[in-house]
């Protein structure tokens, strides 16, 4: 099944909601807002412009892993620069095979040089599992004569 819903259309369901942080912030910092926020990445964003991506998955492969301390490592030095993008004009099918291709779990979305939301692998699963509903309640709605027309 093809999903040809755009990003701009998911994340006007599920919200624009950006958190970021500073390149020049402490790895805690970022752990502790991911914690705080119940998310698995920030952007890295310094005068608006989007740097990078710092995930948790980073923290672990770059400081844990290093054997760095999380209080004295900065988000620059293990941050995902450039960060893969996307626009709100692509399709949910697109944003799910470059996630997949990249090994990625979340893509700032960018409208006009300006970041607009993310949406993360969690968001577009759920976004398909929620039109796979609509498809078989509009069947049943059909086979038991309950269909408009």
């Amino acid at each position: 099944m093809k999903f040809p819903d755009t990003i701009g259309t998911v994340l006007a369901q599920k919200g624009t909601d950006v958190w970021s942080i500073a390149p020049d912030a402490m790895v805690f910092q970022a752990v502790e807002k991911m914690a705080e926020k119940g998310i698995g990445a920030l952007l890295v964003m310094a005068q608006g412009k989007l740097l990078g991506i710092v995930s948790e998955r980073d923290y672990a492969r770059k400081v844990i892993l290093k054997g760095l301390s999380s209080k004295q490592a900065r988000i620059d030095q293990i941050m995902t620069s450039p960060a893969v993008s996307v626009k709100p004009a692509q399709t949910v099918d697109d944003c799910m095979a470059l996630m997949t291709e990249r090994r990625i779990r979340h893509l700032p979305v960018i409208d006009g040089g300006k970041v607009v939301g993310v949406v993360s692998i969690g968001d577009l699963v759920k976004w398909i599992i929620s039109k796979h509903e609509e498809t078989i309640q509009q069947l049943e709605d059909y086979i038991s004569g309950k269909y408009p027309g």
